[in-house]
């Protein structure tokens, strides 16, 4: 059973972001690699964003491209995450890095990678 390839995209990636990713991935030295996003339980918040850089697709995980690089999400987080942003930005120290814009987050904590969902 392959995974789910999508044209629904439940994380939209910024080019700032793919671009990050396009490094994190050339650094790795695995052109194979693809992001996954997700949510898990914790953070000040109730759920916690989470990223990494993975080979293993599961045959329930929704995949798709966006600015070159293929993003992968299980279903459970794609409830959570539908409509997100994730951004990258060079800012100073305290307003650099990546930025998820969350229309399903009631509220969300200070540093923002946590979030309550409404």
């Amino acid at each position: 059973m392959s995974s789910i390839e999508t044209e629904i995209v439940p994380v939209h990636v910024t080019s700032q972001a793919a671009a990050r990713v396009r490094e994190l991935i050339a650094k790795q030295g695995k052109p194979n690699l693809h992001l996954r996003v997700g949510v898990k339980g914790g953070g000040c918040s109730g759920l916690s964003y989470m990223m990494t850089l993975e080979e293993e697709i599961k045959p329930t995980d929704i995949c798709y491209t966006q600015e070159d690089i293929k993003v992968v999400v299980d279903p459970k987080s794609a409830k959570f995450l539908s409509g997100v942003v994730l951004d990258y930005t060079l800012g100073n120290l305290l307003e650099g890095g990546w930025k998820w814009t969350n229309p399903n987050a009631q509220r969300s904590c200070g540093c923002g990678t946590s979030f309550t969902p409404k």
